[in-house]
């Protein structure tokens, strides 16, 4: 991480048309300094879509550019017993068979791209002394951006560097230190609450009140802490969100009423396209897809999906004894009604959603549940009914279980990189995954929750950040 923490010298090649709405155009093409630059509240904005460009990623074939977001899939679908690689071999195929060496490329892109979103957030907090009318929305943006950084490398690497300011080279003690998670989580639950109180609703692929609210409260189901959780879930359901009539429409219809934040990309758009989602595909003229579904997925999605299984997956047009992602597919399907959403797959526009409402909804029986096995709390059954309904599943419940909500969350969202947490979050990961990994013939352990710290960084530390276990 060591480059990514020179203060005085942060360049910039922002694509700033990505996203959609709320992004700025013209897009500056030259590479400057961040100690002279940031003077007017117009160029600290410039810093902001900064932010919002690092958790997007760069669209190329390089293993040396940070990809963020457009490599999660790997590290946690692919973990769970939701998804694998077509090809047995290599370092997509490490994730599936709980076999991950310190060494994987991908692991160290994207822990070096998270760190790299904090850097971004720190610096436009960093400048906020020049902002006036705008300053308390940039906080809140930046500090919402650093939290779900940091959720995620938490929640995937346990104890993590903590680093809440821009910080020099030579501070090797900050940056390769790791500090206990629960103080990670302490600003984590700060920044949120920063961020709800300084935003409003009026982006979608840029923070807003609600989307503070909705991570922070799965943030809280994470700690354990079910009130705080159920009380933002209701305060998020009385926002004026809703549930798409049509399913397929929450991910073909963007920016609708479903989603609460999304990560922007533009079609046939060198700087702010996407190729995640081709490379789920072999149709696309790939050799061997990932993020393949498994056999246990289509199991879960024939028999709870109701009408959201023809848009989670499909049948491999090559091969058809695979089973391909359909969510966010990017170069159509006729059969299904979807348009391809660029010329070229491997330059897609699909936008990637971090949060929408029928998330939120599941978070509130969640949170009733809370550490028991049921609820019977009006608002949530009424919350979980209604998702049920827009997937065509008939019959009402008088209750909810911790396995039906776990089973209604994996077919909802399947996916959508949620499963893996969820089972970490409910306390079942080791008892399901064993029993996936057991089915598939892999070995399976307790260690395996958590991903390797990228060797390189403990290299570049001389030995002061420490190894997970098992690795």
């Amino acid at each position: 991480m060591r480059n990514l923490y020179i203060a005085a010298f942060c360049l910039f090649a922002i694509a700033l048309t990505s996203c959609g709405e709320g992004f700025l155009n013209p897009v500056p093409n030259s590479a400057v300094s961040a100690a002279g630059y940031y003077e007017t509240e117009a160029q600290l904005e410039t810093g902001v879509i900064n932010m919002y460009d690092g958790l997007q990623g760069i669209n190329s074939t390089s293993a040396n550019d940070n990809h963020s977001i457009q490599v999660e899939f790997y590290l946690t679908e692919m973990r769970s017993d939701n998804t694998r690689a077509k090809n047995p071999e290599g370092e997509a195929a490490q994730f599936e068979m709980y076999s991950i060496e310190s060494t994987n490329g991908i692991v160290a892109d994207y822990y070096r791209s998270m760190y790299d979103v904090i850097f971004r957030a720190n610096t436009v907090i960093e400048n906020l002394d020049v902002a006036t009318e705008k300053r308390g929305q940039f906080e809140g943006e930046a500090k919402f951006v650093r939290a779900l950084a940091n959720f995620n490398l938490v929640r995937l690497f346990g104890d993590v560097p903590l680093l809440d300011r821009v910080i020099s080279p030579s501070e090797t003690d900050v940056q390769f230190t790791r500090i206990d998670k629960g103080i990670i989580y302490d600003l984590i639950v700060s920044d949120l609450e920063t961020a709800a109180a300084n935003l409003n609703d009026a982006y979608k692929t840029r923070a807003s009140k609600s989307a503070a609210q909705a991570l922070l409260a799965k943030v809280h189901l994470t700690l354990g802490n079910y009130s705080e959780a159920q009380a933002l879930c209701e305060s998020v359901m009385g926002a004026g969100f809703s549930l798409e009539p049509a399913f397929k429409d929450v991910f073909y219809a963007e920016g609708n009423n479903e989603v609460i934040f999304a990560i922007g990309y533009i079609p046939d758009d060198a700087n702010d396209s996407q190729n995640f989602s081709a490379e789920w595909l072999n149709a696309v003229g790939r050799t061997s897809g990932v993020n393949y579904v498994t056999a246990d997925a289509v199991a879960a999605l024939d028999e709870l999906g109701g009408n959201r299984t023809a848009y989670s997956y499909r049948i491999d047009p090559i091969q058809a004894e695979q089973r391909q992602v359909v969510k966010y597919l990017p170069d159509g399907d006729e059969e299904l009604g979807i348009e391809p959403t660029s010329s070229d797959p491997t330059s897609a526009g699909n936008d990637w959603i971090v949060l929408r409402y029928a998330d939120v909804l599941l978070m509130h029986a969640e949170a009733t549940i809370g550490s028991g096995v049921n609820t019977v709390d009006p608002t949530s059954i009424q919350a979980f009914e209604e998702v049920r309904t827009r997937a065509g599943i008939e019959g009402s419940v008088t209750e909810i279980t911790k396995q039906m909500l776990l089973d209604e969350r994996r077919v909802e969202l399947a996916f959508e990189n949620q499963r893996l947490f969820d089972l970490i979050r409910m306390g079942v990961a080791l008892d399901v995954l064993g029993e996936h990994a057991s089915n598939t013939g892999v070995t399976f352990s307790g260690t395996s929750l958590l991903l390797p710290i990228p060797q390189r960084e403990i290299g570049l530390s001389n030995g002061l950040l420490t190894q997970n276990p098992g690795y």
